[in-house]
C-alpha cells in the first residue's frame, strides 16, 4: 500500500487522446440525417414531379407509397432540416435527427387513426403507416445512438459533458473547477473537438484540461491511499 515516505511526487498523467469512436459516433449522426434526407428528398420531388393534387386524401403512388403535393412539400421541408443538420453535424445532428425519429412515429400512429377519412390530408395509406414507424425507429436509435445510453464509454464526450454539469455525490469540485457559463463553453468546445469542428486553439484547451483533471484524479487517489 503507498504511504506518503513512497510519495517524493506526483507523477504527471498524460490525457489520453480523442477516441477514434468519438469520430465514428459523429459520423453516423451526419450520415443518418444525410441519407434520411436523400430518401424524403427523392420522394417529395417524384411527388411535385408527378403534380399531385395537394390535399387528395386518395394519393398516388410514389416509390411504393401514395402520396399528394402537401407530403410532397413537407418531405423537402424535412430533408432540408436533415440536411442542414448533417452539414452542423455535432450534437446538432444527433438531436435533429432523434426528433424527426419522433416525428415520424408520431405521425405514423396519428394518420393510422385517419385512414379511410377526409381528415386524411397526407393521403397515408398502410405501407406509409409502416414506413413512417420504422423509419421513426431507425432515426431515433441512430440520433440517440452514443448518446442516451447508460454504459457510455468515460471518455464519451456526451457522458463527459453530463458528468461536469451534474457531479456525482463522490465528485469533489475543487477551486479551479469550471462552473456556469465556463463549463456549459468547456463542454461545448469539447464536443466540437471530438466531432472533428475544433479549431487548433480549442483542441490545445481541450487537451489542457484533459491533462488538469486527469493529474487531480491522480492526486486524489494518491491522497485517498496515504489515508488508509
Amino acid at each position: 500500500m503507498p504511504t506518503d515516505h513512497h510519495r517524493t511526487s506526483p507523477r504527471p498523467v498524460s490525457p489520453r487522446p480523442t477516441s477514434r469512436r468519438h469520430g465514428r459516433l459523429a459520423t453516423l449522426h451526419r450520415l443518418a440525417a444525410a441519407v434520411a434526407a436523400l430518401v424524403l428528398a427523392t420522394f417529395g420531388v417524384l411527388g411535385l414531379v408527378d403534380r399531385l393534387g395537394l390535399l387528395e386524401t386518395a394519393g398516388t403512388p410514389v416509390l411504393g407509397l401514395t402520396s399528394n403535393g402537401l407530403l410532397s412539400v413537407v418531405s423537402l421541408v424535412v430533408a432540408a432540416v436533415l440536411l442542414t443538420a448533417a452539414a452542423v453535424g455535432g450534437p446538432t445532428a444527433s438531436t435533429v435527427t432523434a426528433s424527426v425519429g419522433v416525428a415520424f412515429l408520431v405521425s405514423g400512429l396519428a394518420n393510422l387513426a385517419l385512414l379511410d377519412t377526409a381528415a386524411n390530408l397526407l393521403a397515408f395509406t398502410i405501407p406509409n403507416v409502416l414506413f413512417s414507424l420504422v423509419a421513426g425507429v431507425l432515426l431515433l436509435t441512430a440520433g440517440l445512438y452514443g448518446r442516451a445510453s447508460g454504459a457510455l464509454p468515460a471518455d464519451n464526450p456526451y457522458r463527459r459533458a453530463r458528468a461536469l454539469r451534474h457531479p456525482g455525490p463522490g465528485t469533489e469540485v475543487g477551486p479551479d473547477m469550471p462552473t456556469g457559463a465556463e463549463l456549459d463553453r468547456l463542454s461545448a468546445m469539447e464536443i466540437r473537438v471530438s466531432d472533428g469542428h475544433g479549431t487548433p486553439a480549442e483542441q490545445a484547451q481541450v487537451c489542457e484540461d484533459l491533462r488538469r483533471r486527469a493529474q487531480a484524479a491522480h492526486d486524489r487517489a494518491w491522497e485517498l491511499a496515504a489515508r488508509r
